[in-house]
């Protein structure tokens, strides 16, 4: 008053920003606040969350019309999600772009990649940093990506693993299968053309590259390439050891 000088009172429009942090319990409470602030944002923007107390927002989201995110969701990084996304539970999204569309089933983790519209992964799978999916890709349980580009209408549905791997259209990748990229100094390319079908339990030992419509047998180990349109395959000679026991542990 002596100085004249005029105080203007700075009204917080919400509670949380001015409420102190002095133990962990105190910053456990604001980061549920914050996480909730999140939530209702994105349910702002159009996204229906089946239970809003239960998902964690760490970055950016972008996300279209008719998203749903199912409880236990981790968004970190700048991730978009098209319309009509589908996320599933337990599902980890880090840095990656997800087109329209798309489901992401249960117990998934995407990080640092590129989904094309109408993509279908897990439950249960790992899109690693560098992939690139087409339209229409189906990654299915327990299938792990790394650094691979798949083409529009390509499937890998059970227990692979393909990294550094370009594949192109309709590609089918058999159960079992992996690319056996790192000879443990250098990483080198595996290569499915278009239309290719790639038998269960292959190992794919790159470089090498399956030609368009070719198909491998199952078991097979293909160390040379495949040619277009042909069955490529080996297999050892079975045998049956005559007499032999199984030993039995002493009672």
């Amino acid at each position: 008053m002596k100085d004249k000088v005029r105080v203007i009172p700075l009204v917080a429009p919400e509670v949380a920003e001015v409420l102190g942090v002095n133990d962990r319990i105190q910053l456990a409470e604001l980061e549920s606040l914050h996480r909730a602030q999140r939530a209702r944002e994105l349910m702002i923007a159009g996204a229906t969350l089946a239970d809003p107390a239960r998902i964690d927002v760490r970055g950016t989201v972008d996300v279209g019309r008719d998203v749903f995110i199912d409880a236990n969701v981790l968004i970190d990084g700048s991730v978009t999600l098209g319309d009509r996304v589908r996320v599933g539970p337990n599902v980890v999204l880090r840095d990656v772009t997800i087109g329209a569309g798309s489901v992401i089933h249960p117990n998934s983790v995407l990080e640092q990649s590129e989904l094309g519209e109408g993509c279908i992964i897990g439950p249960y799978a790992r899109v690693r940093p560098g992939s690139k999916l087409g339209r229409d890709v189906h990654i299915g349980n327990f299938v792990e990506l790394k650094k691979t580009v798949i083409d529009d209408g390509s499937k890998a549905n059970h227990l692979t693993y393909l990294g550094d791997a370009v594949i192109g259209k309709a590609v089918n990748v058999g159960a079992g299968t992996i690319t056996c990229n790192y000879d443990g100094v250098n990483k080198s390319t595996t290569t499915i053309e278009d239309g290719a079908f790639i038998g269960s339990g292959n190992m794919l030992v790159a470089p090498v590259r399956i030609g368009k419509d070719a198909t491998t047998g199952a078991g097979s180990t293909i160390t040379k390439d495949a040619p277009d349109g042909q069955l490529t395959l080996t297999r050892a000679r079975q045998s049956t050891v005559e007499g032999w026991k199984r030993p039995e542990k002493k009672k």
